[in-house]
């Protein structure tokens, strides 16, 4: 609910400079013309809803700037966050001068606080007042912007509206610079004749002296109080951290032997950032996205339950239960975490479904191996170039043949492939789809054989195997290095009937599993029975001379 009224607050803020952005803008025409636009300016903030609005907005914003510092376990930004931070202070102080110059003078002392009046006491009478009018400008606008990114960028759809929206930011800031710049120029010119200057200094009923001395001693006061309660806040946080302390310690483990502690009432992502540990954290702690989430091992149970918001983020990403959002987790006790992505981990890692075969599950599926007969031979009579044109061709013969088969390409090994099938529509599903993807790779071959004849002294030779059973699959590696893929006994033994296929004499070995389960009719192909190193027992296999030969 802190958040929620912050922001709502914030996005009236943003309104209400956007439109006075807009109204500074037609100076670029006159002032005249600046004050038309006033009237629908005033029509829309000065009234009861609209004043209640924009000072509440003010009031709520501010306030709970002050709370989330208070709240804030450490001080560790990033330069936007720090930016946020130090022009949310800055801000107020310059602000509360044009507040009592205009609406305050104007309810009080019935100034007519019009764009005349304005550029008169910005330009000519207090140049310098001016200037901190211009650096409010660029503060103002740039802490809006920035607080819109920071929520804007898990939306969908942001990213394609994001380069307008750059646009919109430099557009109208420079237009409305350009405009007070013009109408600046234009009262300098009307105060240098003397008989305008006399006219507008009788009508405009500037404040008086004593009035003005009023201004400046309330302004003296405001500032005084902002600067009080933000040292509050920031006395406060050390009292609470103090209290913390006292109340005891937990201990977090990572995967890497490292042991953390950390004072009660911090979250996991706050133990990693303050000891430097390496995390990943797109949206700052905020609960917005995923990129922080942890698997929680040893001290699962400890954990206080999850919040609505951390449920919310988890169920969207389908999470397993002993997954947690870093930024949402407050430990009591001792625990073991696992943080799931690399620390570099960006947008595109936003919200990313991580479903259950990511996180490790048991499947049985069809695992198929190919591999290129004799390519180191004939490697060594090639050069480089031509080694890496040959298989980047062959890759993406084999790679488009699976893919149209329905596998999933799980890695190139050396000028190996290996394929997964089934994965997602069931072991049946899956070695049908495997022993068409044979079929396809062995017509593609011929027709690489074909197109690389003058490149090759003999055509391109592979071997094939085929088998299914139950493996792990998962999201398994390091860093960039990280992708879905299979281990188990099934996979070294596909992988040694892709070997065996050369001693057989053929292109594709299909164990009698696969055959079963596909349902094909293979009597008319040699059956063997073999032995497979790394297996107890014997296994009956099929193997066929071209793949090109399995029926339909």
């Amino acid at each position: 609910m802190v958040r929620k009224i912050r922001l709502y607050g914030g996005l009236v803020l943003f309104f209400y400079l956007f439109t006075h952005l807009l109204n500074h803008a037609l100076g670029l025409h006159s002032i005249a013309m600046m004050d038309e636009g006033r009237e629908v300016f005033l029509a829309l903030w000065r009234n009861p809803l609209g004043t209640f609005l924009l000072y509440g907005a003010l009031i709520s914003h501010m306030c709970l700037s002050l709370w989330g510092v208070y709240r804030r376990q450490h001080l560790h930004m990033r330069f936007w966050e720090m930016a946020q931070l130090v022009s949310g202070a800055i801000i107020p102080l310059l602000l509360v001068l044009h507040v009592l110059g205009t609406r305050f003078a104007h309810e009080i002392y019935g100034i007519e606080d019009n764009y005349y009046y304005e550029l008169y006491a910005l330009v000519v009478w207090r140049p310098d007042a001016g200037v901190r009018q211009v650096i409010l400008f660029f503060l103002a606008w740039g802490h809006g912007c920035v607080g819109l990114h920071y929520w804007l960028r898990y939306r969908s759809g942001y990213q394609a509206f994001k380069p307008y929206a750059l646009s919109l930011v430099v557009i109208l800031p420079v237009i409305s610079l350009a405009g007070f710049y013009v109408s600046s120029l234009k009262i300098t010119e009307l105060a240098a004749n003397p008989l305008w200057l006399e006219n507008f200094l009788v009508s405009a009923n500037l404040p008086s002296a004593e009035e003005v001395g009023d201004i400046y001693r309330f302004e003296t006061l405001l500032q005084v109080a902002f600067i009080f309660l933000l040292l509050l806040a920031f006395s406060a946080r050390w009292l609470r951290y103090a209290y913390q302390r006292w109340q005891g310690t937990f201990k977090v483990s990572y995967p890497d032997g490292r042991a953390l502690r950390a004072i009660k009432g911090t979250n996991l992502l706050d133990v990693s950032l303050m000891n430097g540990v390496p995390h990943a954290s797109v949206c700052g702690g905020r609960g917005r996205c995923s990129t922080c989430r942890v698997r929680v091992g040893r001290g699962l149970d400890t954990l206080p339950s999850i919040e609505q918001d951390e449920l919310r983020v988890l169920q969207r990403i389908g999470a397993a239960e002993n997954m947690r959002l870093a930024c949402q987790t407050y430990p009591i006790l001792d625990l073991e975490i696992t943080p799931l992505l690399p620390a570099e981990s960006g947008m595109n890692m936003i919200g990313r479904q991580v479903s259950s075969i990511a996180q490790g599950q048991e499947r049985e599926i069809a695992i198929l191996f190919a591999d290129i007969r004799g390519f180191t031979s004939l490697s060594e009579k090639k050069l480089p170039y031509d080694v890496v044109f040959i298989l980047n061709r062959y890759f993406e013969a084999m790679g488009t043949a699976v893919e149209e088969s329905g596998g999933r390409l799980d890695k190139f090994i050396g000028d190996g492939v290996m394929a997964l099938f089934g994965i997602d529509r069931g072991v049946e599903a899956g070695c049908r789809n495997a022993l068409k993807a044979a079929k396809r790779m062995a017509e593609k071959l011929d027709e690489l054989n074909a197109h690389l004849a003058h490149e090759l002294p003999q055509p391109l030779r592979i071997g094939i195997g085929i088998h299914t059973g139950p493996v792990i699959v998962g999201e398994l590696g390091w860093g960039q290095a990280t992708s879905i893929t299979a281990i188990g006994d099934a996979v070294n033994t596909a992988s040694r009937l892709e070997s065996m296929s050369k001693e057989l004499g053929a292109q594709l070995v299909i164990s009698q599993p696969v055959a079963e389960i596909a349902g094909g009719d293979f009597s008319a192909f040699p059956k063997q029975h073999i032995q497979v190193r790394g297996r107890t027992g014997g296994m009956d296999v099929w193997s066929l001379t071209s793949a090109k030969d399995l029926p339909h």
